[in-house]
């Protein structure tokens, strides 16, 4: 029977590939693209998923190959199963119900989290926007929500195995529930109900077009304790025209005025955003607009990226910026976000902070305080998934570094135990050794690694995101 391969096995041991697929920006699809060769030049057999194949499934490089479509994710055991048999599956279609279009896979099904203590929780898939430069909505179509029941089982189901903080993502969350008949501020209202003390819960990004309906219920929400005050609000671009060619549905008075009302209601919120430099068009008095907001908003969190054309879309047939331009125009943009630094001022502060990984360098765990700021603190056991109290004694650029504060009350804001790494969610007790000589760990594994690399999709629209790969023996 075959078994999981996790990342940390060679690949050049399994007998079957399973590559997941962003198609947001050409780097990323040029590395899946080179995966399959890879797989296919060690005689390798290979399922392929994602954006990808969902949009271009007659592409020549995705010949004979299976493929799972991005609501079909429940069905990975029968596509490996046939594949590993040299049998070619293309499960595409989109899941409906009663004539109508369902938000993708069921949201209680199996998987094991790669970080117990977090739990990625898309509400919705597709969107309704009609970006000049998108190529995600070819393979993810219209809005599709969860309701909201659906999505407070999951939450409450989260929290009974341990989970400290939920993550929301998709597409877009602002425009969550426009297709079933209710709205964004009525979901967190009833998700907050299950948020246990110290628990916390963080937005994905949303576009200021559904923002704008609501920053007055929005305001509130991330006032609340249990609610990271962050928002992920992607301006793309200062300038107006290039809003217009982008079809972005918003001015840039929009994006400022979403921005100045948060920060007046929820002082102190993070807000994080996208610009894209180079689009078709841009100007070098449009980019100096953009330039001119950074120097005024002076963003902690920007993710800066140099426009890729994306055949197929209708920015491809546009009159396109040089690449000497738009290299140039990115390397002032991020020279111009490092002029600053967001977090000097705050050295000397007492912060609660909620402790849920760790660091890349693997010397401190990484928490988070109210408005989902890195700050790093010591690696103690005891610390994990806890709510510490800390003392900033160091700011660097991205980051935040807290003493911990003597005799103070580390909080454990779960109701439970969390679950050890690699047991399955939904399966109470099943161990990673049992769940080898389970088909349901195909599914379980895929599941978390699809939920992994959408939210890289999702979240960060335009910063590379490459496939990456499970293997299968």
């Amino acid at each position: 029977m075959p078994v999981i391969c996790d990342g940390g096995k060679n690949p050049s041991d399994a007998d079957l590939w399973l590559l997941n697929s962003c198609t947001v920006k050409n780097p990323a699809e040029d590395h899946f693209r080179n995966s399959i060769k890879k797989a296919q030049e060690q005689n390798k057999k290979v399922v392929v998923a994602g954006c990808v194949p969902q949009a271009q499934p007659r592409t020549d490089y995705l010949k004979e190959l299976s493929i799972i479509g991005v609501q079909q994710i429940d069905r990975v055991v029968e596509v490996v199963d046939e594949a590993i048999k040299g049998h070619s599956v293309r499960l595409l279609g989109q899941k409906k119900e009663k004539g109508k279009r369902l938000g993708g896979a069921r949201l209680d099904l199996p998987k094991i989290r790669k970080n117990p203590l977090i739990e990625i929780i898309s509400i919705n898939t597709g969107c309704l926007n009609a970006c000049t430069y998108c190529k995600t909505k070819h393979a993810r179509g219209d809005l599709a929500s969860y309701s909201i029941e659906e999505l407070v089982e999951r939450a409450r189901q989260s929290f009974q195995e341990g989970v400290c903080e939920i993550w929301l993502t998709s597409e877009d969350t602002g425009a969550y529930g426009r297709d079933i008949g209710t709205d964004l501020p009525s979901l967190l209202w009833e998700l907050v109900k299950e948020i246990p003390e110290g628990a916390m819960l963080r937005l994905g990004m949303t576009n200021p077009p559904y923002i704008l309906e609501h920053l007055e219920e929005m305001g509130r929400i991330l006032q609340h304790p249990r609610v990271y005050s962050f928002l992920h609000v992607p301006v793309q671009s200062a300038s107006d025209s290039v809003l217009m060619d982008m079809k972005r549905e918003y001015c840039c008075a929009d994006f400022r005025r979403v921005v100045d009302f948060l920060k007046e209601r929820v002082p102190g919120i993070t807000i994080a955003t996208d610009i894209i430099c180079g689009f078709p068009g841009e100007t070098d008095e449009d980019f100096e607009q953009t330039m001119e907001l950074v120097r005024q908003y002076r963003f902690p969190s920007l993710f800066i990226n140099q426009f890729y054309l994306r055949p197929g879309t209708p920015a491809a047939k546009m009159e396109q910026v040089p690449a000497h331009v738009k290299k140039q125009r990115t390397k002032e943009l991020s020279a111009l976000f490092h002029t600053y630094k967001p977090y000097d001022h705050k050295i000397g502060e007492r912060q609660r902070v909620l402790v849920t990984e760790e660091s890349f360098d693997s010397q401190h765990y990484v928490a988070h305080n109210k408005f989902y700021e890195q700050v790093l603190v010591p690696k103690k056991p005891e610390f994990k998934g806890k709510m510490i109290e800390v003392d900033i004694y160091e700011a660097g650029k991205h980051y935040m570094k807290g003493q911990p504060v003597e005799d103070a009350r580390v909080f454990t804001p779960s109701i439970a135990q969390p679950l050890q790494k690699g047991q399955v969610s939904g399966l109470p007790q099943v161990s990673l050794l049992d769940r080898l000589n389970m088909n349901i760990s195909h599914y379980c594994v895929f599941v978390d690694f699809i939920s992994r690399v959408v939210l890289r999709c999702l979240e960060t629209p335009w910063v590379q995101t490459q496939s990456d790969s499970l293997n299968v023996l």
